[in-house]
């Protein structure tokens, strides 16, 4: 007998608290840095929506293992709810839709642009597929403009999506901001 998604999704539930992350997300990023090497040449990250903080405690451990000098990695990790603290990772806390969130991050880079930028947010859902849909598609829409004040030209963006009937509208838009557009499912 197959095993059901809910018993793989328990699986990386038991897996992330075996390794010290704080939720299972964390094996997404990990994946997409494993398929597309997103961590590289990067020393500046936003990590928007952070909370819990198992994004920026990926970024925070392999930024650091990988650099030649981990002082010079600065993680600024943003969200609405505080975080609890994460070494090597500025907690801003702070509603990504409004310019003076943009303008904390960059004074946190001594006004340098971010190398990358991601974002695994996502709104309380409902349950009602249409209405999520569009909410997290406004959530994306928000973090693609505050993106576009802090990421350096030639920088990358990665974005959690709910993919739906409309979703090939959230991709025209991305297209106008970045040469390439690459649709994963980690």
């Amino acid at each position: 007998m197959g095993r059901s998604s809910k018993d793989k999704r328990d699986v990386y539930y038991r897996l992330a608290k075996e390794e010290g992350w704080r939720a299972r997300s964390a094996f997404k990023l990990l994946q997409i840095n494993d398929e597309f090497n997103i961590f590289k040449g990067v020393t500046r990250v936003v990590d928007l929506c952070a909370a819990p903080g198992s994004w920026s405690q990926v970024l925070a451990r392999k930024l650091r293992q990988q650099s030649t000098d981990p002082n010079s990695v600065k993680i600024v990790a943003v969200d609405l709810q505080a975080m609890a603290p994460l070494e090597g990772v500025i907690e801003l806390q702070g509603d990504i839709t409004k310019l003076e969130t943009a303008t904390a991050i960059t004074q946190h880079f001594a006004g340098d642009c971010a190398h990358l930028v991601v974002c695994d947010g996502a709104p309380d859902v409902t349950g009602l597929h249409d209405l999520d849909e569009y909410v997290q598609s406004q959530l994306l829409v928000a973090a693609l403009n505050i993106t576009t004040h802090v990421l350096a030209l030639g920088g990358d963006f990665v974005a959690k999506i709910f993919r739906g009937r409309d979703v090939s509208l959230l991709y025209a838009q991305l297209r106008l901001f970045f040469d390439s557009v690459v649709v994963a499912k980690p």
